[in-house]
C-alpha cells in the first residue's frame, strides 16, 4: 500500500476551501486503514525516540495495541530454506503437524503494519551492523531476522562465524552484519575459585563488544528467575557483598540499572539506535487462559481480542521503570502483550529432546512479527 499524501500538498493546488474541506473529510474517513502518514518527516526531526507512534489522519496508532487476525494469504519463509534455524526452534522439521500458527498476522488497532522488505532493510542498513544482545529469546529474534532477509536475496553471498558468545552473520554484497552476543544477564559473570559470581555492578567485560555498533537490541529477564540446575550463577555480588541468593526481581533491577548507566555513559544516540525488547512470556500454566491442558502443547490458535487473562510479567515492570529513568533514548519494542496472546506459537514437544518448551518460539513464527515491528520502528 502506498503512503497517504501529505495533506499540505493540497494547499498548493489553488483549489477552493470547499474542495479542500471535502478531501480532508474523505481522508479522515479512511484514517483507520491508513499506513504510516508523516513518519519520514517525523524521523527527520526526531530520529531517536523512546516510543514510536504511526500517525494516521487525526489518529495515533500504537503498534503494540491490537489483536491477531487470521490471514491465509500471510506469507513467510520455509524453515527448510533457512539453515541457520536452531533445532530447538525448528518445529516443522521436528514433526509439528499443524501450520495454522503461521496464518495469523498482528493488526494494530488503528493502522496496518508495513510488510517486511528484506531488500529494503539491506539497502537502508548498507555498511552497518545490527547486534542483538541477551539470552536465547534474543537469539530467537536474531535467527528470524536473518531468515526474513535471506528470503529476499536467496542468491546473495553470506558468511557466518562465531565463536560463543559472539555470532556474526554477514550479507557480503551489502556490507550488512547481523550479530548476536550471548549475555543472558547483560551484566558480567566472573569465575572465582570455580564459583560463578553474578556481578550486579559490573558490565565492562560484556559491554566492550557492543561499542561501535549502529543498532543495538537488548533483552533480558528470563534467566534472573531460574533456580536449581537452570541457575546460571553460584553467588551474587552487589555493593561489594556476596550473597548466596536474593530477591530475583531486586537483582534484575540492580543489574538492569548497571546496564542503563553504561548506555547513558557510553552511547552516542546520534550514532547508535538502542532498542530493548519487552519480556517474552512463557505459557506453562494453562489456567491463565482457562484451559485444562498441561501446558502449551496442542495449542493451535491465539487468544482472541487484545488482552491476556493471566498475569503480566513482573520483569516487565522493572524494564519500564529503568528505561523511563534513562537519559539516552531507548526504544521499547513492547512485544509482551501481543506475545502473551500467542499460546500457540511455542515449540512444545516439537524439538530434538521432545521437552515441553513453552518458552521459546517456533521459526518461522512469532519472532517474525517482532522483526516486522523492529523494521517499522527503525525505518518509518
Amino acid at each position: 500500500m502506498a503512503l497517504l499524501p501529505n495533506p499540505s500538498s493540497y494547499y498548493e493546488t489553488g483549489s477552493s476551501f470547499v474542495i479542500l474541506y471535502l478531501i480532508l473529510l474523505v481522508l479522515a474517513h479512511t484514517a483507520s486503514s491508513a499506513v504510516l502518514v508523516g513518519l519520514k518527516q517525523h524521523h527527520k526531526t526526531h530520529p531517536f525516540t523512546k516510543s514510536l507512534s504511526i500517525e494516521t489522519n487525526k489518529t495515533t496508532c500504537n503498534l503494540f495495541i491490537g489483536n491477531w487476525v487470521r490471514d491465509d494469504t500471510y506469507q513467510t519463509y520455509q524453515s527448510s530454506s533457512c539453515p541457520i534455524i536452531d533445532s530447538q526452534f525448528n518445529c516443522q522439521v521436528y514433526g509439528r503437524p499443524d501450520t495454522d500458527y503461521l496464518k495469523y498476522r498482528w493488526k494494530p488497532m488503528d493502522c496496518e503494519l508495513p510488510s517486511f522488505n528484506g531488500l529494503d532493510f539491506l539497502k537502508k542498513m548498507q555498511g552497518k551492523t545490527v547486534m542483538f544482545v541477551g539470552d536465547s529469546l534474543g537469539r530467537n529474534q536474531w535467527e528470524s531476522l536473518i531468515c526474513m532477509i535471506s528470503t529476499a536475496v536467496p542468491n546473495s553471498p553470506t558468511q557466518m562465524h562465531g565463536p560463543d558468545p559472539l555470532y556474526t552473520f554477514k550479507f557480503l554484497e551489502y556490507g550488512v552484519s547481523v550479530l548476536f552476543y550471548r549475555a543472558p544477564y547483560l551484566v558480567d559473570i566472573d569465575t572465582v575459585q570455580g564459583k560463578r559470581i553474578l556481578e550486579l555492578d559490573d558490565i565492562s567485560g560484556n559491554a566492550n563488544a557492543w561499542k561501535g555498533v549502529d543498532v543495538l537490541s537488548f533483552n533480558s529477564g528470563h534467566w534472573w528467575i531460574h533456580k536449581g540446575s537452570l541457575q546460571g550463577w553460584d553467588y551474587v555480588e552487589s555493593g561489594g557483598t556476596l550473597y548466596e541468593d536474593m530477591n530475583r526481581i531486586v537483582a534484575f533491577e540492580r543489574g538492569l540499572k548497571t546496564w542503563a548507566s553504561w548506555v547513558d555513559n557510553n552511547i552516542d544516540p546520534t550514532k547508535t539506535r538502542i532498542f530493548f525488547q519487552g519480556i517474552s512470556p512463557t505459557h506453562y500454566n494453562p489456567t491463565e487462559w482457562n484451559s485444562a491442558a498441561r501446558n502449551c502443547y496442542g495449542e493451535t490458535t491465539p487468544l482472541s481480542g487484545g488482552t491476556y487473562p493471566g498475569p503480566y510479567p513482573d520483569q516487565m515492570k522493572v524494564v519500564q521503570g529503568v528505561l523511563g529513568d534513562m537519559r539516552t533514548p531507548v526504544y521499547l519494542l513492547d512485544i509482551t502483550t501481543l506475545s502473551l496472546l500467542r499460546k500457540d506459537g511455542h515449540p512444545s514437544i516439537y524439538s530434538p529432546d521432545h521437552s515441553a518448551d513453552c518458552s521459546h518460539w517456533c521459526l518461522p513464527g512469532l519472532p517474525d512479527t517482532w522483526n516486522q515491528l523492529f523494521y517499522t520502528s527503525l525505518f518509518f
